[in-house]
């Protein structure tokens, strides 16, 4: 089980680095004194957790004098054990502060704080196996440049839900698209009682060219979408597809634009709405 302790000075990106092993699948525990080390690494075993990173830094500066015990007692029993610290210019770390306007956790003058800082965590920094200077860094840099250091880049995924308008769209959609312009099998009694997963609704909603037009034009805006989120350093894009009820158009869309895009590795998370005898 990898076990990542995360360290560094005060502004210098630990919690853009917790963020992305976070976002990569790892649990995190954040300002975890050493001497818990052990005990974590025990619990998340015993819980079968795939991947652990914890943070130790000034915060927990009353723990640190158990830092060079814990690290040994916990290398003996995980032998995938990385220790990362982050630093940064004082210079940097200061612009980062007073746009933060948050205070230091040694509560003197910031400069006086980065250079106290700097010695209380020198025998973190000392077992580090990875150390980053984020002083050029952005925080996209940062975690890509962390998802990297532990190969755990993830491919970006497209998921794709179906809903019905008259029971509200989904609040957690990036994108929501309404396709109810297309023909309606809700009026075919013999195709109302059957979905959009259906062959012969599908081809009902996209009958005519008018409905395939509209088609192309709403795949294309979603590739063009998913590509620019996947470009900005996104992971994952939601496009909620909706229709009056969510029974036929947009199952009917939401399938086929998953066949289209599947190289934008596509999930169909759910048909929400989508039960026999409903509308649309």
């Amino acid at each position: 089980m990898p076990f990542v302790v995360v360290s560094g000075l005060s502004g210098s990106g630990k919690s853009t680095a917790l963020r992305a092993l976070e976002d990569a699948g790892f649990f995190i525990t954040d300002n975890l004194p050493p001497e818990l080390w052990g005990a974590m690494h025990d619990l998340c075993t015993a819980r079968r957790l795939r991947c652990v990173a914890v943070s130790t830094d000034a915060r927990t500066r009353d723990f640190l004098g158990a830092m060079n015990d814990s690290y040994v007692r916990l290398s003996r029993r995980e032998e995938d054990l990385r220790v990362l610290f982050l630093e940064a210019n004082s210079e940097v770390l200061l612009g980062r502060y007073n746009l933060t306007r948050r205070e230091h956790p040694l509560g003197d003058t910031l400069m006086v704080d980065f250079a106290r800082e700097r010695d209380l965590l020198a025998p973190l920094r000392a077992i580090a196996d990875t150390v980053i200077d984020t002083t050029n860094l952005s925080a996209r840099e940062l975690g890509e440049r962390v998802l990297r250091l532990f190969r755990l880049e993830h491919d970006f995924h497209l998921r794709l839900l179906s809903f019905g308008f008259k029971h509200a769209p989904p609040r957690d959609a990036d994108l929501v698209l309404d396709v109810r312009s297309l023909p309606n099998p809700h009026y075919d009694p013999a195709l109302r009682p059957k979905t959009g997963l259906q062959p012969e609704v599908a081809q009902y909603v996209f009958q005519d060219q008018q409905g395939e037009d509209f088609y192309a034009d709403l795949r294309d805006f979603v590739r063009t979408s998913a590509e620019r989120a996947r470009s900005s350093g996104r992971h994952g894009y939601t496009v909620a597809i909706g229709c009056t009820g969510g029974q036929h158009r947009s199952v009917a869309v939401a399938s086929r634009l998953a066949a289209d895009l599947s190289d934008l590795n596509v999930d169909v998370t759910d048909h929400r709405d989508m039960k026999v005898g409903g509308e649309g």
